[in-house]
């Protein structure tokens, strides 16, 4: 499901859904739930898009090839397709995969995963279908431990000692704790497997009524009622090659620019809470082809770097920059994130901000929560500057032309 607006991290949405922001310096936060999957060895994956769409698209188009050699080795690109008169947009997660039961119909799978785009995690989803078969279970929901003070403010699952959900509540005022450790309570991650003929008798019945066609809103909250819906406990889920410093069962939901940027920082540092460098368990993504990054005279601390970036006589400091990234002589880039394609001036501070691709700070430039420049830009009430998308550097290079 990879059509979300991500309305709380504009302006960084601004030109593109939240699939397709980029995160770590290389990937889109698509590459992760679809990096899950691959490692899990599932090659049938259709992607459905809706706002915003074309960066997405491209990225996948660009980045996630698979051989088509064989007819269930596929990554697909699903708009929605205004199969009826009345219907053109997705109404929600449910009508969504509603109005694509013809696909399902065709591959006649035995379980369909229903995943989520915009999270950072890693996960084996072959071990979560594994517990879905032993429970003989009709669904199976994806279930994040949390503490029970902050469970408020999550979707939160009620299940027995066996598994079996029993209760499902929005934000509850005071949510039930996990039958195994009460300082905690299971969370739905928006992650869920369906046997097929229940998950196609279950969106028929939905279509056909009034509701927010969701999956989270209204079929797992009616289904467990009257079929046999498990939770599935992520912190069970063991991953290859995960370090002793890392944190177990690590997932963000990356919805608002604080998470986003409290994850990229995540990934920095000695000993990282999210350790990316995974031979056994890697995140995959569309590869940049160019020269290697240069570092010249810089003075840099848990920093890292794209392809093709150039860093010369500056300080980086706990950030991330991406491909293609030049930071001239005394520049100073502090606990921020810089995009592809971005120049940061001689002498420019930047400190604890996102800066988005194509974009030019200029010399000497101020970008930071109180700094001179910092109200050009987007500042988030938590203090993070936001420089949005921009087109400067596109002024140096070539028209590019397309024939059709």
């Amino acid at each position: 499901m990879a059509g979300g607006k991500g309305e709380r991290l504009y302006p960084l949405t601004r030109d593109r859904s939240k699939p397709a922001v980029p995160f770590g310096g290389r990937f889109r936060i698509v590459d992760f739930v679809l990096s899950n999957f691959i490692n899990s060895g599932i090659y049938s994956l259709y992607i459905l898009v809706q706002y915003k769409s074309q960066s997405v698209i491209e990225h996948l188009r660009t980045g996630w090839r698979l051989t088509g050699m064989r007819r269930d080795h596929f990554i697909t690109v699903v708009p929605p397709q205004m199969r009826w008169a009345d219907q053109m947009w997705y109404r929600g997660t449910a009508d969504a995969v509603f109005q694509n039961l013809n696909v399902v119909r065709e591959y006649s799978p035995d379980i369909v995963a229903v995943f989520g785009a915009d999270h950072i995690y890693r996960m084996d989803i072959r071990q979560m279908i594994e517990f879905h078969l032993s429970k003989g279970a009709d669904a199976t929901v994806a279930a994040l431990p949390v503490p029970i003070e902050d469970a408020t403010g999550y979707g939160i699952v009620t299940a027995d000692a066996n598994g079996r959900v029993t209760g499902f509540d929005e934000k509850p005022k005071h949510p039930q704790a996990m039958p195994t450790d009460p300082g905690r309570a299971y969370s739905s991650m928006g992650n869920y497997l369906f046997n097929t003929g229940m998950l196609i008798d279950v969106l028929m019945e939905d279509s056909q009524r009034s509701t927010a066609h969701d999956f989270g809103k209204t079929i797992i909250p009616e289904l467990f009622t009257r079929a046999n819906v498990f939770a599935y406990n992520f912190f069970e889920n063991q991953i290859p090659g995960l370090n002793s410093y890392e944190e177990p069962g690590y997932w963000r939901d990356v919805g608002n620019l604080v998470s986003y940027w409290h994850a990229s920082m995540d990934i920095l540092g000695r000993q990282p809470v999210l350790d990316l460098n995974n031979s056994r368990w890697p995140i995959l993504g569309s590869e940049y082809i160019g020269p290697p990054t240069q570092i010249d005279g810089a003075r840099l601390e848990s920093a890292a770097f794209g392809s093709g970036s150039r860093v010369e006589d500056a300080t980086v400091k706990r950030s991330i920059l991406g491909s293609k990234v030049r930071v001239e002589p005394g520049a100073v880039i502090e606990d921020s994130v810089i995009m592809d394609d971005t120049v940061v001036g001689r002498g420019a501070c930047v400190r604890r901000t996102i800066v988005d691709r194509f974009n030019q700070i200029e010399p000497g430039a101020q970008v930071y929560a109180g700094g001179r420049d910092a109200n050009r830009y987007h500042v988030d009430s938590s203090g993070i500057v936001v420089v949005p998308r921009g087109r400067s550097v596109f002024a140096t290079q070539a028209i590019p032309m397309i024939g059709v």
